[in-house]
């Protein structure tokens, strides 16, 4: 960052101002002093010349005007830039509010309190609020109306500052004693800022200023530092909030009056004096840092005491108030910039982006392709390509550098642990330095080296394409240079300060004014120089024999790198500093095809200088980019037009150069002089010009040479037109193709007809596809590709649009096994589509990526659908595999529900089983472990209805007894296997079914058949707890007065090891109660309880009633073969078992 006084403007009769103030928006300068003393002020931002503008302007004053009304010395001028309005105060508590009408400013509205001064007013970040603070700790907030808000009287406190948050809810109010309180938007106390930057500080000490910059520029990175305030110490913290526990803190070294944050937030101006060792006085001072505390630079500014500072709104100048004068200084920021391959890369922040906008500028085109890119530190560019250098991560101390190609695409990022605060490029090397460590990275073999540079990069490339190195470390160039990032950690007392880089040479500037001088691509310290200044900024030449310099105080010196020089105690040296000094410089460009041609900056003038003289000043027009001629080109040029080719030619004889000689053969083919025209492209080694010429020359035509002419000088519209003149359609599509300009060869071909024509018309129509498609407008591609029957780019413009009905149309017009039909399929995957994907696999025979697609995509039934209809027995594992991965997650059930859709209804019946087990273990509600158990058996009979179904079709045709009796045989010997397992599925449904049965039958009053129904429980005891069916049955017995029954379920209970010695002396007391009072015996004995009691000829049993069935007539169900009474059965549309219909 660069500096300058540049204009100084004095306030009559010597009266001493005590503040300025920028208006941001329309570049009003107001100020206040003594006396009553108020002025606007503005400096004039358009000339005549066009060309001149920013710093190049003049500054004269468009606007000095007087504001009558004070009549004490003003000391807050304060402007509210959103309605235009000026707002002012005195030492009287005297305010008034200016409005501009007509070009001029006129009172709108006066206040005065008469009771104490104002000390300072803010208005919010959208203007709508103005906060004054009076001293003696009165608080006013108002409308830009006029109208009154809220007061409040703060008692006990001086106060001296206040600030608005961003967001106009936090209010800041500053004492006289150094504290700062903050309050919300309505004047309700919140608490103390804790200030950091004043611990270890005694003494007394004011605020000097509070700015809290409100963002409306955008931040330099995230969370970024914005809310200043410094104390007249010196002392400053910068904070991220009002809350921040960990501010940034900058101690000056100067007495404070003042600070202001640019219209951006990046940098921080902090106004002042400073004490100087050599003299009496104090130095008026202005330093500059970032928001992190970097500090940029300081200037200094002549006169007795500054008393204010304010920044003008587009950063690029400041107004310091000095005594009784305004001071202007200009500011040359550090732009975030660079220049590659026809292409100008810049960023800046915009207000809605947290990332800096990073621009690729086309300036040959006009085309513009836009990135963003988050905490960006540099641009450096070389060539065709460019390195972005950034932050990995807010919170990892990483970096990044990006080398990009010149419309922004990333080609290859390396993440590297130095911090990279300077970077330098060369054709083949990108070098990053931090304060102790330089870290080379050969990043490629570019497309333009010679055969001698590739095979010493080749060399070079195998022994590694990164390095680091320590400042301190003295490498030589053999392969001592390792990625050791511990090299970087340790400290230096001598910092890097600049570096800079040929394709021979790396130079590292150290604070000390050391210039280390290494080789590339091997790293060797060749030499070490010692300079009496610090540089600030490096810049070899073409040949890397001098050195150009400028330092932190922006003077520019040349050092010979290579001269040999005695020195003043009779010793040879290498390296001589050049006598050539400039002041004021603020960058400077040497030729890259000339060693002793350079340009630089001072101030607001470029310089052009050959051999360290002089040619005239230049004026930069100041137009986004600017091409100079030098003299000897001007002289040139105007020679060949004035006298002719012959004498420019003499001239160009004495004064030799490559673009001189260019310059005449130009003018030569101009005049179709084609012996001069040669001559002097081989002057100046342009093959193609001299083949060119040649080709001249076998041409008949004067008016196709003169075609051919305007187009090699690019006047493609003239040489079109003569092409056309001359009735030669095809060389004017010809020109069109090298341009690629396939607009106006679609125009031209439109024109004519011809065999040849529709080969090319479709390569036309595809190129303007891609063309749109480049650009992403798929829209418009879309239209282009379809004349340009392109299905694969078609396909991708479908894809992009999300148009997959226009996909699956292209998919369906394609013919079979279309190498594109893959492609397309996998498009539908990735979007979800299952049927198209499907059906485009098939489409080219890939029956098994159809499979893939629908396991990938859960469509299992119709992956196992697609395995069965092509045969592959894949389909097993994957099930498996998916199920395992499943039941890992604890997803039983969609497990089952996995096997059930792919018909593997043996392995989902295993499952249901060991969860309905399981369930009946924890206790569950016996219906839904009956109804898993139901479940389970039901699966289980798909799998037997699937096995007989298979063992029919394996014999279908065969008619014969014989035939049917082995499939009979063959089903059953493999349903043999699980019927052990269907039995356990049905016993575990009918153990809970009779379970429920029996207890609803009880609770409806229906003691005897709840009783029957207990009974079968017995048969159940591997299922259902043996307390439980006891309990039941002798509960149903007791109810039914079958004591007989009861006694023997409470024996039963009594004798049950599962039980504590409490729970069976609970059993034995209930029983001697029961038994007391009724004899143990069945009242009514039947047939039927001589029937259950007996073992032998068993009875089925009825799933709805419990008892058992003696009539020779009965239900049974289709599914689950269990009966029920056929007087029953009426009452069911459904199995009371199974559930299965009835019908």
């Amino acid at each position: 960052m660069f500096f300058y006084l540049s204009k100084k403007v004095a306030i009559p009769d010597n009266v001493k101002l005590k503040c300025v103030s920028w208006n941001k928006d329309q570049g009003f300068i107001a100020c206040g002093g003594e006396d009553g003393l108020l002025k606007v002020l503005k400096l004039e931002t358009q000339t005549d010349d066009a060309k001149l503008r920013g710093l190049a302007v003049p500054s004269n004053l468009s606007m000095n005007q007087n504001l009558e009304g004070h009549s004490g010395s003003v000391q807050v001028v304060t402007w509210n830039e959103q309605y235009q309005k000026l707002t002012t105060s005195d030492q009287n508590g005297l305010i008034i509010v200016w409005m501009l009408y007509k070009g001029s400013w006129y009172e709108e509205m006066i206040n005065n309190r008469n009771k104490s001064v104002v000390r300072s007013m803010s208005w919010n970040a959208d203007g709508q609020k103005i906060c004054i603070v009076y001293e003696d700790g009165a608080v006013i907030v108002g409308s830009v109306d006029g109208n009154r808000i809220w007061g409040k009287d703060l008692k006990g406190v001086q106060l001296c500052h206040v600030a608005w948050s961003a967001d106009s809810k936090i209010l800041l109010f500053g004492m006289t004693s150094g504290e700062i309180h903050i309050y919300d938007n309505q004047g309700n106390f919140i608490m103390k800022m804790k200030l950091n930057c004043l611990v270890n500080v005694t003494g007394a000490i004011s605020i000097a200023g509070i700015h809290w910059y409100h963002g409306t520029e955008g931040y330099v990175e995230p969370d970024c530092p914005c809310l200043a305030i410094c104390f007249d110490n010196g002392r400053c913290q910068i904070m991220r909030h009002e809350n921040d526990q960990n501010p940034v803190l900058i101690d000056t070294g100067m007495f404070v009056v003042s600070i202001q944050w640019n219209h951006t937030g990046s940098v921080l101006a902090v106004a002042g004096s400073q004490k100087v060792v050599t003299q009496d006085k104090d130095v008026n001072t202005v330093q500059f840092y970032t928001p992190f505390g970097e500090h940029l630079g300081t200037l200094k500014v002549p006169g007795k005491q500054m008393s204010a500072l304010s920044w003008e709104g587009g950063g690029l100048k400041i107004a310091l108030a000095v005594d009784s004068f305004i001071y202007f200084a200009n500011i040359r920021p550090d732009y975030k910039w660079g220049y590659c391959s026809n292409t100008v890369v810049y960023a800046y922040t915009r207000p809605d982006r947290p990332e800096y906008c990073v621009i690729f500028w086309d300036t040959k085109n006009n085309e513009k392709y836009v990135k963003y890119v988050k905490s960006l530190i540099s641009i450096t560019t070389c060539g065709d390509f460019c390195i972005l250098a950034t932050k990995a991560d807010e919170n990892h101390p990483q970096f990044v550098l990006v080398l990009c190609n010149s419309i922004g695409t990333p080609l290859d990022p390396k993440y590297i642990d130095i911090v990279p605060l300077f970077v330098a490029m060369t054709k083949t090397h990108v070098i990053a330095a931090s304060k102790e460590a330089f870290y080379t990275w050969q990043y490629r073999v570019a497309k333009k080296l010679t055969a001698l540079e590739i095979n010493q990069i080749t060399r070079s490339r195998k022994e590694g394409r990164e390095r680091i190195y320590h400042v301190d470390d003295t490498p030589s160039g053999s392969v001592d240079g390792v990625l050791d990032y511990s090299k970087a950690i340790q400290g230096t007392r001598d910092p890097i300060c600049a570096i800079t880089a040929s394709d021979k040479t790396l130079i590292v500037g150290r604070e000390s004014g050391t210039i280390q001088r290494y080789s590339l691509p091997n790293v060797g310290l060749i030499q070490k120089y010692s300079l009496n200044c610090r540089s600030y900024q490096l810049s070899l030449n073409c040949n890397s024999s001098r050195l150009a310099i400028i330092d932190i105080s922006g003077v520019l010196t040349f050092f010979d790198l290579d001269a040999r020089v005695t020195d003043s105690t009779g010793q040879q040296v290498i390296g001589e500093l050049l006598k050539l000094e400039r002041k004021d410089v603020w960058d400077m460009k040497w030729a890259k095809d000339n060693p002793d041609l350079f340009a630089m900056m001072e101030k607001t003038r470029m310089y052009v200088f050959r051999n360290l003289d002089p040619e005239n000043p230049e004026h930069p027009n100041k137009d986004y980019i600017i091409n100079f001629e030098i003299r000897s080109l001007r002289d040139s040029r105007a020679l060949i037009e004035k006298v002719g080719i012959e004498d420019a030619s003499q001239f160009i004889e004495d004064n030799p150069h490559p673009r001189l000689w260019r310059l005449l053969a130009e003018a030569a083919l101009q005049k179709l002089d084609l012996h001069t025209a040669e001559q002097a492209f081989v002057r100046c080694k342009d093959y193609q010009g001299i083949k060119f010429v040649k080709c001249l020359g076998n041409l008949q035509s004067e008016s196709m040479k003169q075609a051919e002419v305007a187009a090699y000088f690019s006047r493609f519209e003239e040489a079109e037109r003569m092409y056309l003149d001359m009735d030669r359609r095809d060389l004017a599509i010809g020109l069109r193709l090298k341009l690629g300009d396939w607009f106006r060869v679609l125009q031209l071909l439109k024109t004519g007809s011809g065999d040849a024509d529709d080969s090319l018309l479709e390569q036309a129509h595809n190129a303007i596809g891609d063309y749109f498609a480049d650009r992403q407008k798929w829209l418009n591609a879309v239209q282009y590709y379809v004349q340009g029957r392109n299905q694969e780019r078609l396909a991708e413009c479908y894809y992009m649009l999300e148009d997959y009905e226009g996909l699956e149309n292209l998919a369906s017009s394609l013919p079979e096994n279309h190498k594109l039909l893959p492609e397309i399929a996998q498009m539908f995957v990735r979007v979800g589509m299952c049927e198209q994907a499907v059906t485009a696999f098939l489409k080219c025979n890939q029956p098994k990526a159809a499979v893939d697609t629908c396991v990938h995509l859960n469509q299992w039934n119709k992956a196992v659908e697609l395995a069965k209809n092509h045969s592959m027995k894949e389909i097993g594992s994957l099930l498996a595999r998916y199920a395992s991965h499943l039941l890992e997650k604890n997803k039983t059930l969609d497990a089952i529900e996995l096997y059930r859709k792919a018909n593997y209804f043996y392995d989902a019946a295993k499952l249901m089983f060991k969860i309905a087990d399981e369930e009946a273990k924890k206790r569950t509600k016996p219906l839904r472990v009956k109804k898993l158990y139901v479940l389970s058996a039901l699966l289980i009979e798909q799998y037997h209805e699937q096995v007989r179904n298979a063992q029919r079709g394996k014999v279908k045709g065969k008619s014969s007894e014989a035939t049917s009796a082995l499939a009979g045989l063959l089903e059953e010997e493999v349903l043999s296997t699980t019927s052990r397992f269907t039995d356990n599925a049905w016993r575990g449904a009918e153990a809970y079914h009779f379970f429920t049965l029996a207890q609803r039958q009880l609770y409806e009053g229906y003691v005897d058949t709840a009783l029957k129904t207990a009974l079968h429980l017995r048969d159940y005891e591997d299922i259902i707890p043996a307390v439980e069916i006891y309990s039941l049955l002798a509960l149903c017995a007791c109810a039914g007065r079958a004591f007989g029954t009861c006694s023997k379920a409470f024996i039963k209970l009594e004798s049950l090891e599962t039980l504590s010695s409490e729970q069976k002396q609970q059993y034995e007391d209930l029983a001697l109660e029961i038994f007391t009072k009724h004899t143990p015996k069945d009242n009514r004995k039947s047939e039927l309880d001589s029937l259950l009691e007996g073992g032998e000829g068993k009875l089925p049993t009825c799933v709805a009633t419990g008892s058992p069935i003696t009539e020779y007539q009965f239900w049974v169900c289709s599914v689950c073969k269990h009966c029920v009474l056929a007087q029953e059965i009426s009452n069911y549309n459904f199995c009371p078992l199974c559930h299965s219909s009835v019908g």
